[in-house]
């Protein structure tokens, strides 16, 4: 706590004098402890309070300190980054509604709350996203999986299009489909009500509902269930659940305070979740349908052979790999009558 309390009067006394400012170190030496906002008689410019909090996270050790503070702070100007907020508005002092808003939800940053919860939206591609506490952040390699399925379904020629996904979350996957393939219809599941109810409130949001048919299933225990809802599909895709359970103790605090562990843990081997996957496709599959899956970098070998040796109706056709060159996507097809 002193600690705190005189690295922040250091701060501010560089920035415009100490005397000024001595209500928001007294609130900001406190905001791990739980205050939400600075008193009234404070001010600060939104580049002072950007300073200011990004060294406070630092002190802190929250993750990407800088950014952090640059995202809240944007968003609370009514931007999404900080290039976009105009180099005036930077300099102007924060209202007091402003401030207020800044030290909330910076207070929530404290507490290892990741910032797409704590702003609660989040840009995936070319859409904005409605986030919310433990559904599933999407990360950008699944980006570069909505990416690999646009490219293999660009020279189809069709009227209608069937998908399935299988761990909707907050709806990223099948809202991006459904926005750049006008013909394309997706049936959508969740083990999580919380995520089924995101993905339709994103999908409302963005005017798709009318394409998208959502359920609170679970592609372990309600197969059967999925099969006589889901008609045939063109294609499955999925970023399933598929760490190893032993490298979850691993991950960062954020992730494992809020995140929900069944959206990340896939079990022993991580497969869990992926073998009822690729049983259910080869079921629910339209002749060649394929099934595209983000994975970890040690599954693609392993993919592979248990559809060779356990999965007569499929064909394992290849592995892609992310942008950092780890094997992360497996794309399997079901046969065709001459295959």
């Amino acid at each position: 706590m002193f600690k705190t309390i005189w690295f922040l009067n250091r701060l501010m006394h560089r920035h415009s004098g100490v005397s000024k400012h001595r209500s928001v170190v007294r609130y900001c030496s406190s905001a791990a402890e739980g205050a939400v906002a600075p008193s009234a008689d404070c001010s600060i410019t939104a580049e002072q309070a950007i300073r200011l909090w990004a060294q406070h996270f630092t002190l802190h050790g929250i993750s990407e300190p800088l950014l952090s503070s640059q995202y809240i702070i944007s968003h609370v100007l009514g931007e999404k980054t900080l290039e976009c907020v105009q180099r005036k508005r930077l300099r102007d002092t924060l209202t007091d509604r402003e401030r207020e808003r800044v030290w909330e939800l910076c207070s929530k940053r404290l507490t290892r709350m990741p910032v797409q919860y704590v702003i609660e939206e989040w840009d995936f591609r070319d859409l904005t996203l409605k986030m919310k506490p433990p559904v599933f952040i999407p990360r950008p390699e699944t980006e570069e999986l909505v990416s690999l399925v646009l490219e293999d379904l660009r020279l189809i020629q069709r009227t209608d299009l069937r998908c399935l996904e299988v761990g909707c979350g907050s709806g990223a996957i099948s809202l991006s489909l459904l926005h750049r393939i006008p013909q394309l219809r997706v049936f959508a599941l969740d083990q999580s009500q919380t995520a089924v109810c995101l993905t339709r409130e994103n999908a409302n949001r963005l005017g798709l509902q009318d394409r998208l048919d959502v359920h609170h299933l679970n592609v372990i225990k309600d197969a059967d269930t999925i099969l006589s809802k889901c008609d045939p599909v063109d294609f499955l895709v999925s970023n399933p659940p598929y760490l190893l359970s032993q490298d979850m103790e691993t991950l960062q605090t954020e992730i494992l305070r809020f995140e929900d562990h069944r959206a990340l843990d896939g079990g022993l081997d991580g497969l869990s979740v992926i073998r009822p996957i690729l049983a259910l496709s080869s079921k629910l599959l339209t002749q060649r349908g394929r099934v595209y899956l983000e994975v970890a970098p040690c599954h693609p070998p392993v993919i592979q052979q248990l559809i060779q040796e356990m999965m007569p109706e499929l064909l394992y056709l290849e592995t892609r790999y992310d942008l950092s060159n780890r094997p992360r996507f497996c794309i399997v097809q079901k046969k065709g009558e001459d295959d």
